[in-house]
């Protein structure tokens, strides 16, 4: 008779702590965010959200090579998103640019602060949305603007903008489109690459993907807020310019 193999030790709390710590650092970011834009310092607010992009995207991938994915980082992550992807963008956008549609009357500044209180739910719905999807969906894709990607756009603009000089009371209508394209474009239902597999490999990179990636990080490190912009523009695009190359090439079909 074979002598039983010994029990395996369970894992240290420390352990699980780890991802859930990724998520926290991202939480403090977007709440130095909020803080930041209130103080006038928008670009150091900006780049607080992107902190907590990159912690977004390193928290959920450290508690898949740890095997220490749980129900509570899941919530935990999601709570954690909507203010750093959620609140803060839509506080920054309002504290410099929004707030100042009051200068054209009361109701024009009332449409300001209904704009950015539309990003911040348009978020939170999205997220809702994401975590009831999460395992119907094809993971290849994502249904309607990502929040982070959403928060890199309002940001990314923010900053640019701020860095070249100009006030938001003298962008304050094209800041009011991109926070309600932004925000319409995360509850929508277009299809956006999620840059992820579907099978077990879903983590790997192929070696162009990982060559185009140091190309735009090299660009980043050259021209931070510019290239930044440019990219979540971009990306932010490629949704619907899909939508409606899918929505010609059907029609052409039909017509065949």
């Amino acid at each position: 008779m074979q002598p039983s193999a010994p029990p395996s030790r369970p894992r240290g709390r420390g352990i699980y702590l780890l991802p859930n710590l990724f998520t926290t650092g991202g939480l403090f970011a977007g709440f130095y965010a909020i803080i930041a834009a209130t103080q006038g310092r928008f670009d150091d607010a900006c780049i607080a959200i992107f902190v907590a992009a990159i912690l977004d995207g390193i928290d959920g991938r450290v508690a898949r090579l740890t095997n220490t994915q749980s129900e509570f980082g899941v919530q935990y992550d999601s709570l954690a998103d909507l203010i750093s992807f959620g609140l803060a963008p839509a506080l920054v956008m309002y504290h410099w640019a929004l707030s100042a549609m009051r200068l054209d009357g009361v109701t024009a500044g009332k449409v300001g602060w209904v704009v950015a209180f539309l990003y911040a739910a348009c978020a939170a719905l999205r997220l809702a949305r994401f975590n009831s999807q999460v395992n119907q969906v094809d993971k290849r894709w994502f249904i309607g603007l990502a929040s982070p990607a959403a928060a890199g756009l309002v940001a990314s603009l923010v900053w640019t903008c701020f860095a070249l000089g100009y006030e938001g009371a003298q962008l304050r209508y094209l800041a009011l489109a991109v926070t309600a394209a932004a925000a319409l474009l995360m509850v929508s239902r277009v299809r956006y690459f999620s840059f992820k597999g579907g099978g077990p490999r879903s983590d790997r990179m192929p070696f162009l993907a990982v060559v185009v990636v140091l190309a735009v990080l090299a660009a980043i490190a050259i021209d931070p807020p510019t290239v930044l912009l440019a990219v979540t523009a971009v990306y932010a695009l490629t949704g619907p310019a899909y939508a409606g190359w899918r929505r010609l090439r059907r029609g052409g079909r039909e017509s065949a």
